[in-house]
């Protein structure tokens, strides 16, 4: 067996971007970081996007594209959404967090099989035989965790999208723009769960699109997504001509915020995927340098367990918990409306002040705004969509009453209801 490393601060398992963009905000501040991931640093396979309204100023930098028209079609008409979209360039996202990490950092290709508590610190165990000693553990190990499990109440819903980049001799969406969200029909006679078209203008004839199922449980496969898709394509006269590659993403929307542990869970470990859009890497960027301060500080003042527990503290206070609580009273009523009525719920949700739908899909808005721009798509939908929201709530009436009195806890504290 492997001899024992001297220990380092603190241990993040995870290679994706919640876990590098933790482990270097801790190395910028003055802590020895490990990183664990089962391969070496290499560019994030997946395509991130994000608003760009949204990113920190120094992730500007690692962007591929942004597009300023950018428009969701719940109809054949579209609604412009007039909010700029980013693409990242994985390669630049990946360079410029190691950058920020500096000497601190060190990344060991590895597979973690378990851990033990070693006084304060931790003996983490690889599946190999080696022994990584840490004062804090920290398992940024996506949405399965490594060391920790999100709770899904009722079962996982996924969210589950194929994909391709490919060459067209006709444009398969806007170009020069990104299509956020396209509710129409992939093909005439389509039956099944609803899905919608993403897709992005990545220059000349080369475009991302991607057929994708926003929450269902069971999740929609990717033989049934990859027949939509060309479906979809072949429908409208735009198949392409090169596939340049294939993209197959299925993770869960519906994660409870999580009870602290011994072991300080980041990113989609932690529960952070937001449970309406499927986003996580740029709330994650936000989110890691007040949890990285939060855990560096207590860790020199009060020792390892305090700074996990610092760190809990930080990344999911009260008042985010709660939020989590009324958002999952909305992904309950994704999963029980019905298909035929999903698109007049986007309809409405993209016609609400500007403000009030952006806050919605914000992965730091609090409870009341949350709650009050509910209360307000629930008074403008059309009466279907209406009945199917009620008997959402009615499903589970405890949940949704727990929810809003929660929500009543933590007064409005900004102006993103759009007043």
């Amino acid at each position: 067996m492997a001899a024992a490393l001297p220990p380092t601060d603190a241990l993040v398992v995870g290679g994706g971007p919640a876990g590098v963009s933790l482990a270097a905000e801790l190395a910028a501040r003055g802590l020895s970081v490990r990183l664990v991931a089962p391969h070496p640093p290499r560019p994030f396979p997946p395509t991130y996007g994000a608003w760009l309204d949204e990113l920190p100023d120094w992730a500007r930098a690692t962007l591929a594209d942004v597009w300023t028209d950018v428009r969701a079609y719940t109809s054949d008409r579209p609604t412009p959404l007039l909010r700029a979209y980013a693409l990242f360039d994985n390669i630049r996202l990946l360079n410029t967090l190691l950058a920020r990490g500096g000497g601190g950092l060190t990344w060991t290709v590895g597979r973690v099989r378990g851990a033990v508590r070693g006084g304060e610190g931790w003996e983490v165990c690889g599946a190999c035989g080696e022994t990584w000693r840490a004062h804090v553990l920290l398992d940024a190990g996506g949405h399965a965790g490594s060391l920790t499990r999100p709770r899904h109440p009722g079962g996982a819903a996924l969210q589950t999208a194929f994909g391709i980049v490919g060459y067209f001799d006709r444009p398969p969406a806007a170009p020069g723009g990104m299509v956020w969200m396209d509710h129409r029909p992939p093909c005439p006679g389509v039956r099944g769960p609803p899905t919608f078209l993403y897709a992005m203008h990545l220059g000349d004839d080369r475009y991302l699109v991607e057929e994708t199922s926003l929450i269902a449980r069971p999740a929609l496969s990717r033989r049934a997504l990859q027949e939509r898709l060309h479906a979809r394509l072949s429908a409208q006269g735009t198949p392409p001509h090169d596939i340049e590659r294939e993209e197959w993403v299925a993770f869960p929307m519906n994660a409870a915020a999580p009870q602290p542990g011994a072991v300080l869970a980041f990113g989609s470990a932690a529960g952070l995927v937001h449970p309406v859009s499927g986003f996580q890497v740029a709330g994650a960027l936000h989110d890691a340098p007040r949890v990285a301060e939060a855990v560096a500080v207590a860790l020199a003042r009060r020792g390892p367990v305090a700074a996990t527990q610092a760190g809990w503290a930080a990344l999911w206070p009260p008042e985010r918990r709660a939020a989590r609580e009324v958002a999952l009273l909305g992904v309950q009523a994704l999963l029980t409306l019905p298909g035929k009525q999903l698109p007049a719920f986007f309809d409405t949700f993209f016609h609400l002040p500007p403000a009030q739908w952006r806050a919605f899909l914000s992965p730091h808005t609090e409870a009341g705004t949350l709650a009050r721009t509910m209360l307000r798509l629930f008074a403008h939908v059309p009466l279907a969509v209406r009945v199917a929201l009620v008997r959402a709530a009615f499903a589970e009436p405890g949940a949704s009453l727990r929810a809003l009195h929660r929500a009543a806890q933590f007064p409005r504290t900004s102006g993103t209801d759009g007043e």
